[in-house]
C-alpha cells in the first residue's frame, strides 16, 4: 500500500526537508501559510502543492513551525484524517504535546513531538538528529518517512520528550555560545592568537559544538549567516527554564543563560542568526570578536 505524506511549514528547515520525501514515497503534499512557497516547492522538488484539508489527509503529516501555538491553531480547528501519524518537528512546548497527544488519541490520530537538530546544513543533507517523544508504536511505525530526512532518529520517551531534550540541547548551545563569547574576548584582550587558540581549545577538553562547528565559521569572521533565528533559541531557552521553575529545580546557570539569550534577541535585529547573541557581550567588553 502507498502511503501519503504531508508536510506543513516550509521554512528555512521545512522547505529542505521536505525536499526528501519524493525519493521515498509518490504521494507528497506540501502546504505553507505563503501558498507561492508551496507552489515554489512543488515546482522544484516534484511535491504537490494543496490547500490545508489535504494535507491533513495524508498518512503522515510533518509540520515544522515557529511555536506549538501555530501547530495547535492547526490541529484544534480542522479535521484530520483517521489513523493518521502527526509527526511534529517544532521546537515545541512539552506540555502542548501532551495535551495535543491526548486530544488526538481520542480522533484515532497519534502525535508524536520530533523537533529536530542539525541546522539547514542537515536539513539540505538529510542528516539531521531527531529526538522524538510519543507512543512507541507510532514511532515504529512512521520510520520510513522520517529517514528520508535523517542520520541518527532516537526514541527518547512519552509525549513531550522529544521537545524536552530539544529545549535543554539548545540551552546547552547558548551556554556554550555565551561561554565563548567571553573565553575569547579574553583571550583577544591578552593578545592571543585566536585562530591558534581555537584550533588548540579543538582538540582538548575545552572544545564543544560551538568551537568546533560556529566560531570559525560565523563569528571569527563576522558573517553571522541566517540558518537557525536568534529569536528561536531565545524561546527555546526560555522552555527549559519554564521546565525547571515547574519542578522547582535549582537553575542559575541555565538561568542567566536564558537571561542573556533574551536580552541579545530584543538587543539585535529581527530576524538574527543565533551566532549574532554574542554582539550584546562584544557591546558589554569593547572587544570585536574577529581574528
Amino acid at each position: 500500500m502507498e502511503h501519503s505524506v504531508a508536510f506543513i511549514g516550509l521554512g528555512a528547515m521545512g522547505y529542505r526537508m521536505a525536499a526528501h520525501l519524493p525519493s521515498t514515497f509518490k504521494d507528497v503534499r506540501v502546504w505553507n501559510r505563503s501558498f507561492e512557497k508551496a507552489e515554489a516547492h512543488s515546482a522544484q522538488y516534484g511535491t504537490r502543492a494543496v490547500s490545508l484539508q489535504d494535507a491533513l489527509q495524508a498518512d503522515f503529516i510533518f509540520s515544522c513551525l515557529p511555536t506549538s501555538k501555530e501547530v495547535e491553531s492547526i490541529i484544534y480547528s480542522n479535521n484530520i484524517k483517521t489513523g493518521a501519524i502527526w509527526i511534529d518537528c517544532t521546537s515545541g512546548v512539552p506540555e502542548s504535546a501532551k495535551n495535543l497527544a491526548r486530544y488526538l488519541e481520542e480522533k484515532n490520530v497519534a502525535f508524536l513531538d520530533a523537533p529536530v537538530s542539525g541546522q539547514t546544513i542537515g536539513a539540505e543533507n538529510a542528516t539531521l538528529t531527531f529526538m522524538i517523544g510519543g507512543q512507541r508504536e507510532a514511532f515504529d511505525r512512521a520510520q520510513a518517512p522520517i529517514q528520508c530526512m535523517g542520520k541518527l532518529i532516537q526514541y527518547v520517551g512519552e509525549s513531550g520528550a522529544g521537545f524536552t531534550v530539544k529545549a535543554v540541547n539548545n540551552t546547552l548551545l547558548a551556554a556554550h555560545l555565551w561561554a565563548a563569547a567571553e573565553s575569547f574576548s579574553l583571550l583577544k584582550q591578552q593578545g592571543v592568537n585566536l585562530e591558534a587558540a581555537l584550533a588548540c581549545i579543538n582538540a582538548s577538553s575545552g572544545k564543544s559544538g560551538v568551537t568546533e562547528n560556529i566560531l570559525a565559521q560565523r563569528i571569527l569572521n563576522q558573517s553571522f549567516p541566517k540558518t537557525f533565528a536568534l529569536a528561536l533559541l531565545a524561546k527555546d531557552t526560555g522552555i527549559a527554564t519554564d521546565l525547571a521553575r515547574e519542578q522547582r529545580l535549582p537553575i542559575p546557570m541555565l538561568a542567566l543563560t536564558q537571561q542573556f539569550m533574551q536580552a541579545a534577541h530584543v538587543s539585535d535585529q529581527d530576524n538574527s542568526d543565533f551566532s549574532a547573541a554574542v554582539k550584546l557581550y562584544e557591546y558589554m567588553s569593547n572587544i570585536k570578536l574577529e581574528q
